[in-house]
């Protein structure tokens, strides 16, 4: 959308209004402010509208990309609007919990409308001693199991890429996609 040209939007501040007496009757200096208000009516919309555009729920559509961009989040304008409007306002919780096991099954089923569960830790230890015996080397692969949700089909190959994008440089993660939740009672 242009918000540079909206035909017929009139304008809250109309310069001929504001005009000396002396030309309030000069047809001329009407017709000319008249033109200038055609001009400066989106420029004073925008601006009397501006904390709008920088809530997700309440934006201009085609504004969201930019707004995303603002906050490190992802948009694709081929998803629905509300789902788009929901990824932006969620970007910056979203981006705390990166790299954890909430965060990708949050992002997951965000971005591609699918439960999971995220199972091992990727091999992450740590002691309180130092100097001391370093702990037992952890199982360093992270499993994430993925089933429809608000899809009703998966996307194995969108899946991995989100999964590598999300799951820390150290770990490694394997995708096991189910037809429904786990039959061993985790969700």
């Amino acid at each position: 959308m242009n918000r540079a040209a909206v035909p017929g939007l009139p304008s809250r501040h109309p310069i001929g209004e504001q005009l000396p007496a002396l030309y309030a009757e000069d047809d001329f200096a009407q017709r000319f402010t008249a033109g200038l208000d055609t001009v400066l009516a989106p420029v004073f919309t925008t601006l009397d509208n501006l904390p709008s555009y920088f809530d997700p729920r309440l934006a201009p559509a085609d504004f969201l990309s930019w707004l995303a961009s603002w906050v490190g989040g992802v948009d694709d304008p081929r998803w629905p609007v509300a789902l788009r409007r929901e990824a932006v306002a969620r970007a910056v919780e979203l981006h705390r919990l990166r790299g954890t096991r909430r965060g990708l099954t949050e992002a997951l089923r965000l971005v591609l409308g699918l439960s999971a569960e995220v199972i091992g830790d990727g091999g992450a230890t740590w002691s309180r001693t130092a100097g001391g015996e370093l702990p037992a080397a952890p199982a360093d692969e992270v499993l994430v199991r993925v089933w429809p949700g608000r899809e009703t089909t998966v996307d194995v190959d969108r899946v991995h890429t989100l999964v590598r994008t999300l799951c820390p440089v150290h770990t490694v993660c394997r995708v096991e996609v189910l037809s429904g939740p786990p039959a061993d009672g985790r969700k």
